[in-house]
């Protein structure tokens, strides 16, 4: 079963972040500076975090897993936002407001 999360982080080395951004790439999609929307099973989670555990310096940086629940069975997946629109490319059904 796959899992949505939001995956945000904040890096404190420019090279670092390039090497965050670039390994993100292949778990989810980008929809923020820092921010990608990633559909994780359990093992893709955890190869994500192992990915980015070889990456990030653990004293200066910081990754935050924010887990929205099944991808599937859980209702429509409502996201509001100011200024430029939220870039729907997942397939769920997805209400923008």
């Amino acid at each position: 079963m796959r899992s949505s999360y939001v995956v945000c982080y904040d890096i404190a080395d420019e090279k670092r972040l390039r090497a965050v951004f670039k390994a993100m790439k292949d778990f989810g999609e980008h929809v923020q500076f820092s921010v990608f929307e990633c559909r994780f099973t359990a093992a893709d989670l955890v190869r994500c975090r192992e990915a980015l555990r070889g990456i990030i310096n653990h004293a200066e940086d910081q990754v935050l897993f924010v887990d929205l629940g099944p991808v599937e069975g859980r209702g429509d997946r409502v996201i509001t936002a100011l200024g430029k629109p939220y870039p729907v490319k997942l397939d769920s059904p997805c209400i923008i407001a």
